[in-house]
């Protein structure tokens, strides 16, 4: 990147000064390379000691050279990602905020180079925003957080409106610090809570060092997330440790034929890297990660990439894997499978991981919103995602239109019933069968009670559980077969979607995106609530079946207008007891950590040896 030189000769002995040096390079177009800027001290050293010259450096094996180098980095790495503080911010509201000619506000945060963007809300002098959003906070770099505040037009052109900062090293640990922030370069505040809490549980060590591997520190972890501190700090849900032991015939990146691979672990906003291994198609990192876990329904990303120079990494695969699913203390083999996590890709990554918890803490922490993503580049227009999304919203809505119809003949008497009752048909005339359904219809509606609709759901859970697995795995290879069409189908015809397709639409662009994210979110809310009677998630299912019991016994034996008035008492009074609440849907909050359709098959795990989809797999023996 340049380089620059200094004359020892210009150096004033036993004083320091500061030497603003350019850099230059011969081999480069750019004119202005920058400058260096350094404090040069020359003193006399007063013991015996040994030069190492530059010539004796250059004698060192590449081996032993590349292994000094990893080790460098290996310590540079653990000193550089390693935070050790949580920066909750709740913004509440802005005061008198001018918007100007601006139809929409949002608010930007960012803290290095984390970021986070808050909903837009149309324009407003008081607007409301409600919203939580945890930082990494690092005690050895700047803690200054920065506020923008930013206005839309009708043509969705976007302004900055204000700004504000605030110094978090200035603030107090372990304690709500409310603020209102007057904004820079407009009128108006921001009203805010921050504190600053310390963080515990976070490392990268060798093996040798294992955390989890000593007993007395096991126990101690143990006894931190046991049943009987259940309601002690409720966002520290568990511990997760990965041991990244090495990854097996990986792609190669380099001309060379190999690659610089190092691995990227995310949990989250939670993100820690190993150090790159030079030159190596089967690199063996031996390392152990420690994660706090804040939400156990969070998903573990291990992606491997290729260290390309000052150039972006090169991807070379990514196993995405639920914290619900681990098994403690095993080596397992994982396939690497591709950016979408849709197809297998080359090569393996061997982990071993173990996950620590406590479970009343993690149903609770089901129940609150989950933790918002920082921001990143907005997903593209797709016509593949398009074309699958509004697939799978055709099915959700031919499944409530057949239910629909069902339920319609039955009273019109225009067909004939499912399951048992069309089993009985065959012994008995239609006009039979029409008189039971009509005296079902009289017997169920006189005897109902509100609490026979938990029941039934209930009901639906156990036999769901009951019911044999098979259905399980056939429907996980329909949607990786459907994935898989839908691969074939428009592998073909992907350049002219690059050139064509967003030519003509980009004008639309921004409509079309939003009916996009409209149809996956009809489509995944619809799937959702099946995956949660299917026992997808056993852990979310027994938890949806014991609220359902518990929910069944209430309506049993409490009227429902005492329910009813609890249930507008704590709403209404939630602001009196806590001003700066957040309002949140817990039955939203339940729904969202159970997987859709489309996540089941990203977070399917691979077989070794299986590096083509069933589909695929099917047409090769064809």
């Amino acid at each position: 990147m340049g380089s620059a030189f200094v004359v020892l000769s210009d150096l004033e002995l036993n004083r320091t000064t500061e030497h603003i040096l350019k850099l230059e390079d011969p081999n480069s177009l750019e004119d202005d390379m920058g400058v260096i800027v350094l404090n040069l001290s020359l003193v006399v050293k007063q013991c015996d000691f040994k030069r190492h010259r530059w010539s004796d450096r250059k004698q060192l094996s590449a081996s032993k050279s590349s292994l000094i180098r990893n080790l460098r980095l290996s310590e540079f790495l653990k000193k550089n990602q390693l935070w050790n503080g949580i920066i909750s911010i709740t913004l509440l509201e802005g005061k008198n905020v001018s918007g100007g000619s601006m139809t929409e506000m949002f608010v930007q945060l960012k803290l290095g180079d984390q970021r986070y963007k808050s909903k837009t809300l149309c324009k407003s002098a008081n607007p409301q925003w409600q919203e939580q959003f945890d930082f990494h906070y690092f005690s050895d770099r700047m803690g200054i957080l920065d506020i923008e505040v930013w206005g839309k037009d009708s043509k969705k052109h976007e302004e900055r409106l204000g700004t504000c900062k605030v110094d978090i090293s200035a603030l107090p640990l372990k304690q709500a610090n409310c603020l209102e922030l007057p904004l820079e370069s407009c009128l108006g505040t921001l009203l805010m809570l921050v504190t600053l809490t310390p963080c515990a549980g976070v490392s990268v060590s060798d093996l040798c060092v294992c955390p989890l591997a000593d007993p007395s520190e096991r126990k101690q972890i143990a006894q931190r997330f046991s049943l009987r501190n259940s309601l002690k700090n409720m966002k520290d849900v568990g511990i997760l440790q990965v041991k990244v032991l090495k990854a097996v015939d990986l792609l190669a990146a380099d001309f060379s034929g190999k690659s610089d691979p190092f691995c990227l672990l995310e949990l989250g906003n939670d993100r820690l890297q190993t150090h790159t291994i030079y030159k190596n198609l089967n690199p063996e990192w031996n390392k152990v990660f420690t994660f706090p876990v804040k939400d156990i329904h969070d998903v573990l990303e291990v992606t491997v990439f290729d260290e390309d120079g000052d150039k972006p990494p090169d991807f070379l695969g990514k196993v995405a894997i639920p914290l619900l699913s681990i098994r403690d203390g095993q080596t397992n083999c994982y396939v690497l499978k591709n950016k979408d996590l849709e197809q297998a890709f080359k090569g393996v990554i061997y982990l071993e991981m173990d996950l620590i918890y406590n479970p009343i803490k993690a149903s609770i922490r089901t129940f609150t919103p989950r933790e918002k993503r920082f921001v990143e580049d907005s997903r593209k227009l797709s016509k593949k995602i398009l074309s699958r999304d509004v697939d799978r919203v055709k099915r959700l809505t031919m499944t409530v239109w057949n239910t629909v119809q069902f339920l319609t003949s039955c009273f019109r008497w225009e067909s004939t019933l499912r399951s048992t009752v069309a089993f009985v048909q065959k012994w008995l005339s239609l006009e039979t069968v029409e008189v039971l359904t009509f005296l079902v219809f009289l017997v169920t509606v006189w005897n109902f009670e509100l609490y026979m609709i938990p029941l039934a759901l209930s009901l639906l859970c156990v036999y769901n559980f009951i019911r044999p697995t098979m259905g399980k795995v056939g429907s996980i290879q329909d949607s990786q077969e459907s994935t898989d069409v839908d691969e074939e189908k428009y592998e073909d015809d992907k350049e002219s979607e690059k050139k064509g397709l967003i030519e003509r639409i980009y004008m639309v662009q921004d409509i079309v995106s939003t009916v996009q994210n409209i149809l996956e979110e009809i489509a995944s809310f619809g799937e959702r609530i099946k995956n949660t009677f299917n026992w997808t998630v056993p852990f979310l299912s027994f938890l949806a079946c014991l609220i359902l019991a518990v929910a069944t016994i209430t309506l049993y034996f409490i009227p429902l207008r005492y329910i009813i008035l609890i249930w507008g008492i704590n709403k209404f009074t939630k602001k009196f007891r806590n001003p700066y609440a957040i309002d949140n849907n817990e039955l939203l909050d339940f729904l969202s950590r159970v997987p859709s359709d489309v996540q089941k098959v990203q977070y399917a795990e691979l077989k070794p040896g299986s590096s083509q989809s069933p589909l695929r797999k099917k047409r090769s023996t064809l």
